[in-house]
């Protein structure tokens, strides 16, 4: 039976998220956040389409600071729906940042500890030690910002963007990525600051669903309850994105996890709302249709109905109900079937059994895209490089690649990746196979066609 997991209230502006409060929705801008009109224009759709939140990206100091000026203008027009500002980078934006934002989301593998560069780090543990106390020594004064301004946090760890020091220490490890997150904890709980809200996320679902199974036992082993926010990053866009949202997300609400979600698709991002509303919604009958599957297996496959009235509701729904499932190796292989939808035949339901079981990393029966959804630091036009991409590759079956508008996530997020398109400075890509970057600052009207030449080569030598 579903029972959601309890954790404290915190407050974001108007808002309350935890405790016996609903699940929230929300979602990111995409523009420019130096664009004030482009901005309230976004976030004005994206809260008409039932967001409870909005997030814009801050890579500066001019941008955190128009953050007051976007805020006016949406409470001028009546809009009180809380903002929050996402920090990579650069601590002292943060600071700027919780003046005028409800919320601030920091990222503990950039936020005191440089970028990543896949470099492996010796430290004795007093040299470990000492790299914690300047986490803390810069930390602190931001809670007393905070404080000050009544702003709440997000403490939001990317798989994508660990920091050199937690994977030399840790390895590339579930537990490698929650120490990351309860480092920052810690030193939340030692000041006494307790609006804070967590997010573990990963571009891989099996990845992302152990982890914050992981992050939920540590935190309750040393009596933390904060709510939890869950994603599946760079999940991509169309049905792809929905199942593999569904799969991840899904695995997670069906277990009582949960307090605020966003679907991180590659499109428009009021088109992300009904997404999560849905999976919100069905959190019932897909818990219930989770125990129903379990019932179900038989030589590690699953048999279930599942009952729809649409494509995209069953979709959803057989995603999220067999999703933690195929994850935790109960089964591995799907068989569903549904009542009678116009345009679903057996072919459409081999196709959905397919991407759910490569979602949930099982079987792979066609290209994986791992892109993501885009925001203000996006330094191409994503969608319509991410269709001429697919357009070019989507006959290679098993080929991972990845596409990230900036270099926030790009080459952690895609280290699991074969290839990688990686927005590098306004109009440049940089190329990368794995985890190396082969090619840097290309034109980007050259760069699809260098990716594709990449891929042709690196693969044709595979044969030889």
């Amino acid at each position: 039976m579903y029972q959601r997991r309890k954790t404290d209230q915190v407050h974001v502006g108007n808002l309350t998220i935890g405790g016996d409060a609903p699940i929230r929705i929300q979602s990111m801008a995409t523009v420019d956040t130096n664009d004030t009109e482009g901005c309230v224009a976004q976030a004005k759709r994206i809260i008409d389409a039932g967001g409870e939140l909005v997030r814009f990206t801050t890579q500066g100091t001019r941008e955190a600071e128009n953050m007051q000026h976007i805020s006016a203008r949406l409470k001028a027009d009546g809009y009180t729906t809380p903002l929050v500002a996402d920090v990579h980078f650069n601590a002292h934006v943060a600071d700027v940042a919780a003046c005028y934002c409800e919320k601030v989301r920091i990222n503990p593998g950039n936020y005191v500890d440089p970028g990543r560069v896949f470099k492996h780090l010796e430290y004795s543990d007093e040299e470990y030690r000492e790299e914690l106390l300047k986490i803390e020594r810069r930390l602190i004064p931001f809670i007393n910002i905070c404080k000050e301004h009544h702003t709440a946090v997000r403490i939001g760890v990317n798989h994508g963007s660990l920091s050199d020091r937690i994977m030399s220490r840790y390895g590339d490890t579930p537990a490698g990525i929650v120490e990351s997150c309860m480092e920052f904890l810690r030193i939340f709980k030692q000041e006494d600051f307790n609006d804070v809200v967590i997010s573990i996320k990963a571009s891989n679902t099996v990845v992302m669903v152990q982890t914050v199974r992981l992050l939920v036992e540590t935190m309750d082993r040393e009596d933390m309850h904060y709510p939890l926010h869950l994603g599946v990053t760079e999940a991509g866009e169309g049905e792809d994105g929905r199942v593999k949202s569904a799969v991840g997300i899904g695995a997670l609400l069906t277990e009582g996890i949960g307090d605020t979600i966003r679907v991180s698709l590659s499109e428009e991002p009021e088109e992300e709302i009904p997404v999560a509303r849905a999976l919100v919604d069905m959190i019932p009958e897909c818990s219930q249709l989770r125990a129903e599957a379990e019932k179900h297996i038989n030589n590690k496959t699953i048999t279930l109905h599942v009952p729809a009235t649409s494509y995209e509701e069953l979709m959803l729904k057989a995603a999220m109900a067999t999703g933690a499932l195929l994850i935790d190796g109960k089964a591995k292989d799907l068989i569903i079937t549904t009542d009678s939808i116009q345009g679903v035949d057996e072919s459409v339901l081999k196709n959905l059994q397919d991407a759910i079981l490569q979602a949930a990393r099982i079987k792979f029966t066609k290209t994986e895209y791992i892109s993501c959804p885009g925001c203000g630091r996006t330094l191409y036009d994503l969608r319509s490089t991410i269709a001429r991409i697919k357009a070019a590759t989507s006959h290679l079956v098993g080929l991972k690649i990845g596409i990230m508008g900036c270099i926030v996530n790009g080459p952690g997020e895609m280290a699991d990746a074969d290839y990688g398109y990686v927005g590098a400075g306004r109009g440049k890509i940089s190329l990368y196979h794995r985890k190396e970057c082969v090619m840097k600052n290309i034109p980007e009207e050259e760069a699809v066609d260098r990716l594709l030449e990449l891929i042709e080569k690196e693969e044709q030598s595979l044969k030889e």
